[in-house]
């Protein structure tokens, strides 16, 4: 049977065939590392905040809002995961820079600091009335980097489309202080594949890899939490 116009997986949903509502190619190579078969779908939605937002509201509602944008383009039998990563720097939510000002202003801020970054995922699965989501949640220690460094960083175009204006797996600016950091690293790239893991499993679909191996050997970060989050102690 030919599927129907946007339609990628015909037929009932299943864990070899959903999609992926995200253009980011970090969550397409974390999402990799699992052994689930997915397929991208990229979608625009206004990532804006509203005034007072709060932060795990605000990665909420913009994943929902992909997911549903996602679900709208005649899927309605495959499961669609979307999700939004935000970074917060006190009382501000910093989303991706818009030029070479904001990201140098960005990151100098955060030069030396913790700060926190959050991640909600959001499932929309076939015959389920409301969502699944998922929130993680990891606090960031970053190294005091020089401004020369960060105007190098800048420069090579790296920070734009990111949120915060950095990448912790960027080696060669290597922003964050990995040997402080405890909590979840693919949250900080944009997927806590141990949070995606904690929500499949409860869909019914277990992972073909072993996820806290292939997210530890692809990272190269020996990672403390990945037990608790699996087991549902951790956030």
């Amino acid at each position: 049977m030919k599927p129907a116009q946007g339609e990628i997986c015909p037929g009932r949903a299943r864990a070899d065939c959903w999609i992926l509502a995200s253009g980011s190619p970090r969550r397409r190579e974390l999402l990799g590392l699992t052994g689930w078969q997915f397929h991208v779908r990229v979608v625009g939605v206004d990532e804006a905040s509203i005034r007072g937002e709060a932060p795990e509201a605000y990665v909420r509602r913009v994943a929902a809002a992909k997911a549903q944008t996602a679900a709208s383009l005649h899927l309605e039998t495959t499961l669609i995961l979307a999700a939004d990563t935000i970074v917060v720097d006190d009382d501000r939510l910093l989303g991706k820079p818009a030029d070479a000002s904001e990201a140098m202003a960005m990151l100098m801020a955060l030069r030396g600091r913790t700060h926190r970054v959050l991640t909600a995922l959001v499932w929309i699965v076939p015959g389920r009335q409301s969502p699944l989501v998922e929130v993680c949640e990891t606090e960031v220690p970053m190294r005091t980097y020089s401004e020369a460094q960060v105007r190098r960083y800048v420069e090579s175009g790296s920070p734009f489309d990111k949120a915060g204006g950095y990448g912790i797996q960027d080696a060669g600016f290597q922003p964050v202080d990995i040997k402080a950091l405890e909590g979840c690293f693919a949250n900080v790239m944009g997927l806590p594949l141990c949070h995606l893991t904690r929500g499949m499993r409860a869909l019914g679909n277990e992972p073909p890899e072993d996820v806290p191996m292939q997210c530890q050997a692809h990272t190269a970060y020996d990672c403390k939490v990945s037990e608790r989050i699996l087991k549902g102690a951790e956030r």
